[in-house]
């Protein structure tokens, strides 16, 4: 499946690969205009700069019906009911066995009108299984190639929507609809201030008619604060340093938001949720694995699925995300590994049959600013 910039991304010789299913740029190696690319770069750029990404693949859902907010709160594992019309708010959607079918941010537009963003590959599932649950009333509908989304982030992101008019007073994980001074042919803007990059910033969703020309707008705004168009390169990159899960490695049917430590989102609390009954029987007893933060104490690079090891030489874990830190300079991971393993102990990571150094970490692996 193509976003609606393909067209866009192809002419500015993006690398482009398989996101759940979608064609998306990973990186832009010329660079855009007169502008240096690639993913060391475009990363360098939403740390210190700002910098703009295509995410138009993620998944969109609409919730409909009296009682649509309190129908999908019995669905997901945090409390919706902490949330009010314009806010946002991160949830997990697990099965009754506790696994996670995926991981999404759920918009509060009224209690009979909710919007949710789920990951690409996993959109589908989420809508059927609300579909084959929601009461008579309900309506639930897959509107994934209604809205693209763009995200702009990094310390200058405010500085660029206030020189397109826009100024915004929106707290984190808060949104509001909006219309672009000059430019309203465009039409209506979901502007939400959430991203996966942990830099201020925002989510735009346009039409998907009308995404183009907003990002065509975009680049042209950013070159001014000598800013980036990114790929998910970045993405990835800049979320691995911040901790966040990415779905497939630190969460999924098989790793439970106990073991990813996530029950920050899991709100035992609440009456009911799909999987509460086998979260809180794996809570009760403790996990068998948990999520960790490791950091390098040497030039290993770690990559998913190898194994981490103690000081014996023992199996004690294995890596569900591994990158080279541009910010740190050094390799960093998230892995799954036996509890007993606590901050500050000293770990080996297998790196293709050489031996890495390295060290539980408190994540994030650099300070946020997402407010």
């Amino acid at each position: 499946m193509k976003s609606p910039l393909y067209d866009w991304h192809q002419g500015a010789s993006a690398k482009l690969a398989d996101f759940g299913g979608w064609d998306m740029p990973i990186e832009y190696p010329k660079g855009v205009g007169e502008f240096s690319g690639g993913t060391l770069a475009e990363h360098a750029a939403v740390r210190e700069r700002v910098g703009i990404f295509d995410v138009s693949h993620l998944g969109k859902i609409s919730v409909k019906g009296q009682g649509a907010k309190d129908f999908v709160n019995t669905m997901v594992t945090n409390d919706l009911n902490r949330i009010a019309p314009g806010s946002a708010q991160y949830n997990l959607f697990c099965n009754d066995s506790g696994g996670v079918i995926d991981d999404l941010i759920v918009y509060e537009f009224a209690d009979d009108n909710i919007f949710i963003i789920p990951n690409a590959s996993n959109c589908a599932k989420v809508a059927t299984d609300l579909l084959a649950s929601a009461p008579t009333g309900i309506e639930v509908l897959n509107i994934h190639e209604q809205f693209g989304v763009l995200a702009i982030q990094g310390p200058d992101s405010d500085q660029v929507l206030q020189s397109l008019g826009l100024k915004l007073d929106l707290e984190y994980m808060s949104f509001k609809k909006t219309t672009l001074p000059g430019h309203e042919n465009l039409g209506e803007i979901i502007i939400c201030r959430t991203g996966y990059s942990g830099e201020f910033g925002y989510e735009l969703l346009p039409s998907w008619t009308s995404a183009e020309a907003l990002w065509k707008l975009l680049v042209v705004t950013i070159a001014k604060f000598d800013g980036r168009v990114c790929g998910l390169g970045a993405r990835d990159t800049l979320r691995t340093e911040m901790g966040y899960p990415l779905h497939g490695h630190e969460l999924s049917l098989d790793i439970t938001p106990v073991q990813a430590s996530a029950s920050w989102a899991v709100v035992f609390s609440k009456e009911s949720f799909r999987g509460k009954s086998a979260l809180e029987v794996e809570k009760a007893a403790g996990p068998k694995r948990i999520l960790r933060a490791i950091k390098c104490n040497d030039r290993g690079i770690p990559r998913a699925g190898m194994k981490i090891l103690d000081g014996n030489g023992d199996l004690v874990g294995e890596v569900t995300s591994g990158t080279f830190s541009p910010t740190l300079k050094t390799g960093i991971a998230l892995a799954l590994v036996k509890p007993e393993l606590k901050l500050g102990d000293a770990v080996q990571i297998d790196v293709r049959g050489r031996i890495s150094s390295a060290s539980i970490v408190k994540a994030p692996f650099v300070a946020s600013h997402v407010r």
